[in-house]
């Protein structure tokens, strides 16, 4: 493409409503623009690279024998009723309805649209394996769109889904696509985890994410230096870090405590050691309170709550619920006398002589143990800590933070059964499908790839997904030596198979520098004063230095390319 009189622009200031380095550089490349709140236009360089990035995800969808189709974006709310969906999207669903009153939704997801498809070609085990796949865009209104294209409430998803006859036909079919994903995310660039993760409100029996490295991720992966292993906050295991002594256990003591109310107050005014409390936190689950007792200095894994007792809804109980039922001020509930359901820690069953809330405002029990109350069960509930050791091989744990770009699941017979989707067996027995879930956010790439790549100039484009292999950039257009040279340079390297941008603007040169090192081009092709010697400047992204290329040099440089 030559630039002179195509659409092209970029922004020398940052974006002042931007705030993520790949946004406010993509922005400022001129490759998007914002149209509102987590709804963005991909401009025709952004629309490019976005190009690119999906025809990879196809090449390798296409090399598993991955049927591609397009699902429509506008569905009927039924759908989702009768997999039990549309209650649990709740607000985050876009709901609309027709002229008629017709309910209908834009689709966040579309599992059950894809069940619908299948019905027509499974009817038999002869039929499966069966994978399909569509890239298209789906709709959620986030309650706080963030961070540019990273969280969007209208944003770009490859999804792809699997049909096997039973658990071994879905092993293989997973790890195909599984396979599939890190030949993806290999060829694009992107510095990234698998990590094992909760399957949350999609349901199955295993959930693992593809989560590229980056400081403004919204998820922290937990990973292990001596076994590697990898696994979200959110599900990683604990073991107790309390050490079982040979301390006597001595009897618990009523303790005064005006107006110490939190963990703080109490280490502060009284010199315990948060290790040597148990706070007892009041929840409600479903409807239905719960105590949930861990170590004065450790943080409730909500998740753990929630797959624990197989709940929908877990909150923190308010402060009139926890009044009510405690008897006392936020801040003094204990588990001693406590008439709801209580779940320890496991960690606090190593523990000894420690500080309870007395469900009595100001006063807490000390030297309490666990023979002094009743609960109901001992488990893993709390958020794990770098000081924590590995679960599986005991040790050292370091967090990083990660953004998901993609995520396989396999869903078993959830939405098949839900949906009526049965294939007959080899006896005439009908069974249900078993399936596979597999997305991938391909915008969310783009942002991941531009905060891990990039930098005080702009972005930094791997060539497999940069908007263009090669620009060149003509110092004075007004001297038709070099128009020229670049012009025969331009032919040729198109004539090739190359994709070169031809900076042919009548601007200082030190703006077409500035610009093509914002948008990220590869490889830079200068032509200047030595252009009647067929000489350029050639000079790569990355790299500060230049070198200088004969017009042949060139050519043959691509041509090996």
């Amino acid at each position: 493409m030559k630039l002179k009189g195509n659409y092209f622009f970029t922004q020398k200031e940052d974006v002042k409503d931007e705030e993520s380095v790949s946004a406010n550089l993509l922005v400022r490349a001129g490759m998007i623009k914002k149209a509102g709140s987590g709804i963005y236009t991909f401009l025709p360089l952004g629309l490019r690279v976005l190009r690119k990035i999906e025809n990879i995800i196809r090449e390798e969808m296409n090399d598993i024998s991955s049927n591609e189709l397009v699902m429509p974006s506008l569905l009927p709310e039924d759908v989702y009723a009768k997999s039990g969906r549309l209650e649990a999207f709740g607000d985050d669903m876009f709901r609309l309805h027709d002229r008629v009153g017709r309910g209908y939704v834009l689709g966040p997801t579309h599992e059950e649209m894809f069940v619908e498809v299948a019905k027509d070609v499974i009817h038999s085990y002869k039929d499966m394996p069966l994978s399909l796949y569509q890239i298209a865009n789906k709709y959620r209104d986030e309650p706080r769109s963030r961070y540019g294209l990273i969280r969007t409430r209208e944003f770009i998803m490859k999804d792809a889904y699997t049909f096997d006859r039973d658990e071994a036909g879905l092993a293989i079919s997973y790890q195909a696509m599984f396979d599939a994903y890190h030949r993806i995310f290999n060829r694009i660039g992107l510095d990234y985890e698998v990590v094992k993760a909760d399957t949350g409100a999609m349901g199955g029996s295993l959930s693992e994410e593809f989560q590229a490295i980056c400081d403004i991720g919204e998820d922290t992966i937990v990973i292990c230096d001596k076994c590697h292993m990898a696994k979200n906050i959110e599900i990683c295991e604990c073991k107790s870090n309390s050490i079982s002594d040979d301390e006597k256990k001595k009897k618990r003591e009523l303790l005064y405590t005006p107006g110490a109310g939190t963990i703080h107050d109490l280490e502060v005014n009284y010199h315990i050691d948060p290790k040597k409390m148990v706070k007892t936190l009041v929840y409600k689950v479903d409807g239905n309170f719960y105590a949930f007792l861990l170590r004065g200095d450790r943080e409730l894994n909500d998740s753990k709550i929630t797959k624990l007792l197989g709940a929908k809804e877990v909150e923190m109980a308010s402060c009139e619920e926890d009044e009510e039922i405690t008897h006392a001020k936020v801040g003094f509930a204990g588990p001693i006398g406590l008439n709801i359901p209580i779940i320890v820690d496991l960690e606090v069953v190593d523990m000894k002589n420690f500080l309870v809330g007395a469900n009595k405002t100001d006063y807490h029990y000390i030297n309490v143990n666990l023979d002094d109350f009743s609960y109901d069960q001992v488990a893993d509930i709390r958020m794990i800590t770098e000081d924590d050791c590995c679960p599986i091989c005991g040790g050292s744990l370091s967090f990083k933070k990660g953004i998901e770009v993609g995520n396989t699941f396999k869903l078993g017979t959830k939405y098949s059964e839900a949906l009526g989707l049965y294939y007959s067996d080899e006896d005439n027995k009908l069974l249900p499908v078993v399936m596979g879930c597999y997305g991938i956010g391909v915008a969310r790439i783009l942002a991941a790839y531009v905060e891990q790549h990039h930098d005080e100039n702009g972005i930094i484009f791997n060539p497999s997904i940069a908007p263009y292999d090669v620009s060149i950039v003509v110092v004075n257009t007004k001297d038709e030596e070099q128009m020229a040279l670049a012009e025969k340079l331009y032919d040729e390297l198109k004539s090739s198979g190359k994709e070169v941008l031809l900076d042919n603007r009548d601007a200082r040169v030190g703006v077409k520098f500035k610009d093509m090192d914002l948008i990220g081009v590869p490889f830079r092709i200068t032509v200047g004063r030595d252009a009647s010697q067929g000489i350029v400047e050639f000079k790569e992204r990355n790299v500060k230095d230049f070198s200088s290329f004969t017009y042949n040099q060139v050519i043959e440089y691509f041509k090996a390319k």
